[in-house]
């Protein structure tokens, strides 16, 4: 990566330090304002036939530009975790460049029914590997990858099995490791109550833990209530699956010295995110001439949290890579 890149980024994380705490609190005031959950309307959605079923694929822009495609974290849909930054003004600039495919897992859409009893829910690297499709189906050669949480983990394996198909990846919160047993266990009890009784207060506590940390409510009630009412609008069985899936995920198998992902990685987290430690765990398994660690002051959920510092990383990486002017 130019050592231009790695300049911009750590100025960046200078800029996210607690010395500027007044100037974060003033960019509060900049939060997108037309959060939704479902489509906007700048988005066509499109059925994307795979061997495990259909996806949907949310399309937004001219489709003859590059492509960035994104992916999802747990309890999310694209709409819910991507709509509201891609509405954000200083993403402007970058949507005219590009056409972003956003990806819905398998039954995590708004208003989806329920999965087959006797449907098997695709693994992470089934998952991935489905990806494939979306190219086929576009006509895409290559893409820069955007992922949260279980989508940057989702992105991260492709590009390890198909790095000549990825120009670049923007990962959030990504894990690289296996689930420990706190985390398995947590989430089993999350799965069961998923299953037998939906969007229970104990699952709903744990998915906000998840997406922001602790103390959310205190930073920002109305974020804090708007998740909470697009955490009970996933189908909760549905989500059960994903969760399942995600908690039974392999180990990336990468190494700095001897195999690692071989294109360039922004890798994001913020200061309040419970994944820190997991994004610290993966910075130090990348090379770290094409990586770029990036960790955000005063947030968990870094999109929605602090939207202008992460627009102006995704443009400074865009830019030093030679994908944006």
């Amino acid at each position: 990566m130019p050592t231009t890149v790695h300049e911009n980024i750590a100025l960046l994380n200078m800029m996210s330090s607690d010395n500027l705490e007044d100037e974060l609190k003033s960019v509060q005031l900049h939060f997108p304002s037309n959060r939704q959950l479902h489509n906007d309307g700048a988005c066509v959605e499109e059925r994307v036939r795979t061997s495990r079923g259909d996806l949907l694929v949310a399309v937004r822009g001219d489709r003859n530009k590059r492509a960035i495609i994104t992916y999802h974290d747990l309890g999310l849909n694209y709409a819910a975790n991507f709509q509201a930054f891609f509405n954000f003004a200083d993403m402007r600039a970058i949507l005219k460049q590009f056409c972003i495919y956003h990806v819905t897992a398998p039954g995590q859409e708004e208003g989806a029914p329920t999965l087959p009893e006797d449907y098997t829910y695709p693994s992470m690297d089934a998952l991935a590997s489905q990806i494939d499709f979306i190219l086929g189906h576009f006509g895409i050669r290559s893409f820069i990858g955007f992922g949260v949480g279980a989508g940057a983990n989702i992105l991260a394996r492709y590009a390890i099995v198909n790095p000549q198909k990825v120009d670049a990846l923007v990962l959030i919160n990504c894990t690289s490791t296996q689930a420990g047993w706190t985390e398995w266990l947590y989430q089993k009890i999350n799965t069961r109550q998923l299953r037998s009784s939906g969007m229970t207060q104990g699952a709903l506590d744990y998915l906000m833990w998840h997406h922001f940390g602790r103390s959310t409510e205190d930073r920002n009630h109305d974020l804090a209530q708007f998740y909470k009412d697009s955490f009970s609008h996933v189908n909760p069985i549905n989500l059960a699956m994903f969760i399942d899936s995600y908690i039974r995920r392999s180990d990336l198998s990468i190494a700095r010295d001897t195999h690692s992902i071989k294109v360039p990685v922004l890798n994001v987290t913020g200061a309040l995110s419970p994944h820190v430690d997991d994004t610290v765990t993966f910075n130090g398994r990348l090379d770290p001439t094409k990586t770029s660690w990036l960790s955000i002051s005063d947030c968990g959920m870094v999109l929605e949290e602090q939207p202008p510092k992460i627009a102006e990383a995704f443009r400074l990486f865009l830019q030093g890579e030679g994908y944006c002017r």
